[in-house]
């Protein structure tokens, strides 16, 4: 299943040293493995992320472990000093196995 992932930084223009707000997003089902197929009857099986990690630099800076109880499509938000122009790659990994990253240029200003 094709996943699209979303990361906004904010504020759009900050320096360097400042704390900026990274927002993600990633479409994925989240399904636990407990719901049935409305039509079939059949258990949908279990799909959901477990592992998000995030790298600046190509540093990890943080990594998260999520659980099959996080509603789909799940929405993080952390913060991060902007104290170099870098790239910041999420790598999003699910049960299944699938692996979805997303990258985006951090360029504070000054």
């Amino acid at each position: 299943m094709p996943k699209i992932a979303m990361i906004k930084v904010r504020p759009r223009r900050y320096k360097k040293g400042d704390l900026v707000r990274i927002d993600s997003v990633i479409m994925h089902p989240m399904n636990t493995g407990l719901v049935k197929n409305k039509k079939t009857g059949k258990i949908i099986p279990a799909d959901y992320i477990d592992t998000v990690e995030v790298y600046y630099g190509g540093e990890k800076i943080t990594s998260f472990k999520l659980t099959g109880s996080v509603s789909a499509n799940p929405f993080l938000s952390f913060y991060i000093k902007a104290d170099k122009e870098a790239p910041l790659k999420m790598v999003w990994k699910d049960i299944t196995g699938d692996v979805t990253e997303k990258t985006v240029k951090i360029k504070p200003k000054g």
